[in-house]
């Protein structure tokens, strides 16, 4: 059975409408397609932020905008299928985060709108033409996850002194993150540090890809994903297990165990494409439509994972960190 979910806010509160009531009001309000790629327990921050940009800007659930909201629950072979549905259901306009599942929209449509509210350089890994003139039917923001990569490293290595061996666990059926763990090898190449890969396209390859490397590395880097996005918890449960430290390159990792963090804050990327989706609504071209850049990077700790590491954070990592997770 194919799963539906909705959110909206009302007082703060998430409310779930009947599914008839929704398949009535789809085919005479503007409707837009939001294409999860991982699950609702997971990205239900992120909607919920969008969805409250819209209503500031005027679009209220049932009165003037309808939504479909589908998720992938982080495995790539649900990405064209719900990007298939969507095209079907002939929405005004698709939102999503992430390159293959962006990739996945474009593939199906090369008509309707589509917005991604994060995603890797989207020029390399061929979404839009440039920043400046997008073109086609895709725009959106970046996240910069691989311009990023040299910081994160250097980070990583403050707060382990002692690092000299890295496994880096990515999603490599993802061209982001193999954009993502290129820099990350050169950075750690630089430092004079050893690094080493360990692939995964399925949840099934992470227990696996744990008994490979724990022994043998003195940190873990995990490359964000929507697979490994959806398995942050037993992620970071299985690297505390080993007593590896780990940077993510999104608070919500950090939120769920793990040790640190520094990148974009996504539920404000979420509500820049909510502003995204209003002018598209009112007649905009997204190919007209610059790709934005985020201009700040949160530095996210949590010091309770610290502890049971038995990591001390030096007073400079911690000074300038933007948020402490106790």
């Amino acid at each position: 059975m194919r799963r539906r979910e909705f959110l909206t806010l009302m007082g703060g509160a998430a409310l779930a409408w009947p599914l008839a009531v929704r398949a009535q009001r789809t085919d005479k309000l503007p409707t837009i397609g939001f294409f999860g790629p991982t699950t609702a327990s997971v990205e239900n921050q992120w909607l919920a932020a969008f969805v409250q940009r819209l209503r500031e800007l005027g679009w209220m659930e049932g009165r003037n905008v309808a939504i479909e909201v589908r998720w992938a629950e982080g495995r790539s072979e649900r990405f064209t299928e719900i990007a298939d549905e969507l095209v079907r259901l002939k929405v005004d306009v698709i939102v999503t985060y992430a390159t293959p599942p962006v990739l996945a929209a474009k593939q199906a449509t090369s008509v309707i709108p589509i917005v991604f509210a994060s995603a890797g350089d989207p020029v390399v890994n061929g979404l839009v033409a440039s920043l400046a003139r997008p073109g086609g039917n895709v725009t959106g923001l970046s996240n910069q996850q691989s311009d990023t990569s040299t910081k994160r490293l250097e980070l990583l290595r403050e707060v382990v002194p002692k690092l000299g061996r890295l496994a880096i666990l990515a999603n490599v059926g993802n061209r982001a993150v193999v954009l993502d763990v290129r820099e990350v090898q050169a950075a750690a190449s630089a430092l004079g540090l050893e690094a080493v890969t360990f692939e995964i396209r399925r949840a099934e390859d992470i227990a696996p890809a744990f008994d490979a490397f724990t022994g043998h590395v003195h940190a873990l880097y995990v490359a964000g994903d929507p697979l490994v996005n959806t398995n942050r918890i037993r992620i970071n449960s299985l690297a505390l297990g080993v007593r590896l430290p780990t940077m993510h390159g999104y608070r919500e990792y950090v939120e769920a165990g793990g040790l640190m963090s520094y990148g974009p804050n996504i539920p404000n990327q979420y509500r820049r494409a909510a502003d995204f989706v209003d002018k598209i609504l009112r007649g905009a071209k997204p190919g007209d439509i610059p790709v934005e850049q985020p201009t700040k990077f949160d530095l996210v700790i949590n010091l309770t994972t610290a502890k049971a590491l038995g990591l001390t954070i030096p007073s400079g990592v911690l000074a300038r960190a933007d948020e402490l997770i106790e």
